[in-house]
């Protein structure tokens, strides 16, 4: 009697330390992600509306609590239930979204840069987004890394079952790559402001060809293989991410260098890079958009229900509103500035809707329940 109850009563102890936590998977950065994309648009929209960027700030303010809450309760999944955080990294489907941490605390981080000063002042807010480009970027890498090893040596991957989530780990250094200009008029002059641009530069090149190794693949399998799972359908916005955010590095990059942060020729070049690569990128960015909407408007006339998965409606479409505006400026073309207004319009109305069903989530439990 002793010998059989003693090895379970731990597994029990388990089971009642934060139950709230146990299956809160790393998908969930996904809506600080989200929520942090409405404020760094909203901060560059070509646009004057008065009120605009305060309603910014307090949105960029919103998704720093929520990225500290998540970083919490994930910290408390991680020491009372390591069992489901090993089977998390060791799931095909799962283990992609350790992307989304990296990218939500460069997300958060960014917006300290472009909107923190207003609410804690320009000390602090260098202070906080250095801390987090750091931290996400080192993270962005490891991961960049890490999943694709897991899913060559460890998972269990069968022809056919090539998703858009699988671009999330190797797109978080391309958001290194467009907040990390930001940072670069704080280092001292020379040496230091260089050697960060031009490393920008490099996690854009690894992760675009990353990238464009990965986009074949998916793009076969839902030719081959049909319309994804209904609960799946929204990833597909996911393909809009690096394509969005290299958009935005190649504009950031080139604001960066005409600042003397680079000799010639190279400045220049930048500057030719953006628009050069930036255009053909977005057209088609326009047009897997359309593509991903047509398939969601399909899945949703078949039932497709609310899931964490309609977190892929909001940093997408957010990455092609900031490229758009890189756009607008280096070009001179209103369309540009006009299209990232109506994409803006369209990831607020987005977000609303994530926000509004993952708050009744929560407040139901069903968000947090055992997944069926």
């Amino acid at each position: 009697m002793v010998t059989v109850a003693h090895p379970q009563a731990p597994a029990r102890s388990v089971r009642r330390s934060a139950p709230a936590t146990r299956h809160l998977a790393p998908n969930w950065y996904a809506a600080v992600m989200g929520t942090a994309i409405i404020a760094n648009a909203g901060a560059t929209l070509p646009l004057h509306v008065p009120g605009l960027r305060t309603a910014c700030t307090a949105v960029w303010a919103l998704s720093l609590l929520m990225l500290t809450a998540l970083l919490a309760a994930r910290t408390l999944h991680w020491v009372h239930h390591r069992d489901q955080a090993r089977a998390h990294l060791l799931d095909p489907a799962v283990a992609p979204f350790y992307g989304c941490l990296a990218m939500a605390l460069v997300a958060v981080g960014g917006g300290a840069l472009l909107l923190g000063e207003d609410w804690i002042g320009t000390g602090a807010a260098v202070a906080l987004g250095t801390v987090l480009f750091t931290a996400g970027s080192v993270i962005g890498l490891a991961v960049a890394v890490a999943i694709p090893y897991l899913m060559v040596v460890r998972h269990r991957i069968e022809p056919g079952q090539a998703s858009p989530v699988w671009l999330l780990p190797i797109v978080a250094p391309m958001v290194s790559a467009a907040v990390g200009p930001l940072l670069v008029p704080h280092l001292p002059a020379g040496q230091a402001q260089e050697t960060l641009l031009f490393a920008c530069f490099a996690m854009f090149g690894l992760s675009l060809l990353a990238t464009l190794v990965m986009l074949p693949m998916i793009f076969a399998r839902l030719m081959t293989g049909g319309p994804l799972p209904l609960a799946l359908t929204p990833t597909l916005f996911l393909v809009l991410g690096p394509l969005g955010q290299s958009t935005t590095a190649v504009n950031k990059f080139a604001d960066t260098a005409a600042s003397g942060v680079v000799p010639a020729p190279y400045d220049q070049g930048f500057a030719v890079f953006a628009v050069l690569y930036g255009v053909p990128v977005m057209g088609f960015a326009l047009l897997w958009l359309a593509l991903a909407a047509a398939m969601v408007l399909r899945a949703r006339r078949r039932g497709m229900r609310f899931a964490m998965t309609w977190w892929a409606f909001t940093f997408p479409v957010g990455t092609c509103v900031t490229g758009a505006e890189g756009l607008g400026k280096h070009t001179g073309l209103a369309v540009y500035d006009w299209l990232a207004v109506a994409l803006f319009i369209v990831l607020v109305a987005a977000w609303t809707v994530a926000l509004t069903h993952t708050a009744r989530g929560l407040l139901t439990g069903k968000l947090l329940a055992a997944p069926r």
